[in-house]
């Protein structure tokens, strides 16, 4: 009987020990094949208490001012952290923004936030969208307020910064963490690039097509070279002219951060205001109906040509090769999942 309880009791202990291994948290991983992050780790180091507070802040609607609307709301996890089914993002008192909800994703190799640029810290970020009129409506000392005198967030500050005392940095610094996480390289590409898989014949013809038609401006291993563009869009209706909103330059006109391509299964309406519905009439788009507007990029007039020549075929591979950078662990990842 000593014998059997004893085996229990093992038994029981390995159990509890593989558990604790494998609910160890490992902080921020850069994938082996991804250039260096440009966010300052130096300042703000990923640690599970933190990333903890602010995967919390993020789904909380504390956040805005009627406490209905959360960072969660307009950037859901299923949508690869877009706004799924909405053209533009819709904020507090279902108020319309004017732009599409961009993904959180890989915000670590960013060295601008927002479709203009705007924002170039993504400690600062969170303010944006809380304080907009349309998102959030809120203020940040109000945010602050009404986190002190909750019932959880003064411990969960004390365990994240070791006081708590919450202050608008370590508020800023927690939803950083939480979006610094939002890793998604464990796409069929990726696996690729690990040598761990193999294109099809249509999926690397189409690699060899991106590479050559749309590699200017889509870059790998992360699919944005972080530029802003004229890609030849007839103005919005709400005539949104993008990155002059930000340095008032005249050739920035209705330019706009060129987006990554990772996840484009899970992300769509597309373009800055959700225009297009599907890649389909994106690759259309370039292929045959880029305008002949100010500013409009060089890359898409060549030759007394515009847009970027596209067969139906090479179309067909294109969105073959487009189809491996999805990465379905990225929209069910618990770690990044509303608790």
């Amino acid at each position: 009987m000593k014998k059997i309880v004893a085996a229990i009791v093992a038994v029981l202990l390995i159990a509890s020990c593989h558990k604790e291994v494998s609910e160890v948290f490992a902080g921020f991983q850069s994938p082996a094949h991804f250039p260096q992050p440009v966010y300052h780790f130096n300042t703000n180091t990923v640690t599970k208490e933190r990333f903890e507070l602010g995967r919390t802040l993020f789904y909380d609607p504390i956040l805005s001012a009627d406490n209905s609307i959360s960072c969660g709301t307009c950037h859901i996890q299923s949508a690869a952290f877009t706004h799924h089914g909405h053209t533009v993002s819709h904020g507090i008192h279902d108020r319309m923004g004017t732009r599409n909800a961009p993904a959180i994703m890989n915000l670590a190799w960013s060295k601008s936030l927002m479709w203009d640029g705007g924002i170039v810290d993504l400690d600062l970020q969170s303010v944006a969208p809380i304080t907009n009129h349309l998102e959030m409506d809120e203020t940040m000392e109000n945010v602050l307020k009404k986190l002190r005198a909750s019932t959880k967030y003064p411990e969960l500050f004390k365990r994240a910064f070791g006081s708590d005392d919450i202050s608008t940095a370590n508020f800023l610094k927690a939803l950083s963490q939480f979006m610094l996480m939002c890793v998604s390289a464990n796409s069929k590409y990726d696996s690729v690039m690990m040598h761990k898989a193999s294109f099809t014949t249509a999926e690397a013809a189409g690699r060899e097509l991106v590479k050559e038609k749309c590699g200017a401006c889509h870059s790998e291993p992360l699919f944005t070279d972080e530029s802003f563009r004229n890609n030849g869009l007839t103005p919005s209706l709400v005539n949104d002219k993008g990155r002059w909103l930000v340095t008032q330059r005249d050739e920035d006109r209705y330019k706009f951060k060129v987006p990554s391509l990772r996840n484009l299964a899970y992300t769509a309406p597309y373009m800055h205001d959700g225009r297009m519905l599907t890649l389909d009439a994106v690759l259309d788009h370039y292929s045959s109906q880029v305008q002949p507007i100010a500013n409009l990029d060089p890359v898409f007039q060549k030759n007394g040509t515009l847009g970027i020549a596209l067969s139906a075929d090479e179309k067909i591979k294109i969105i073959a090769f487009l189809n491996t950078l999805n990465d379905r662990s990225f929209l069910f990842d618990k770690r990044l999942s509303e608790q």
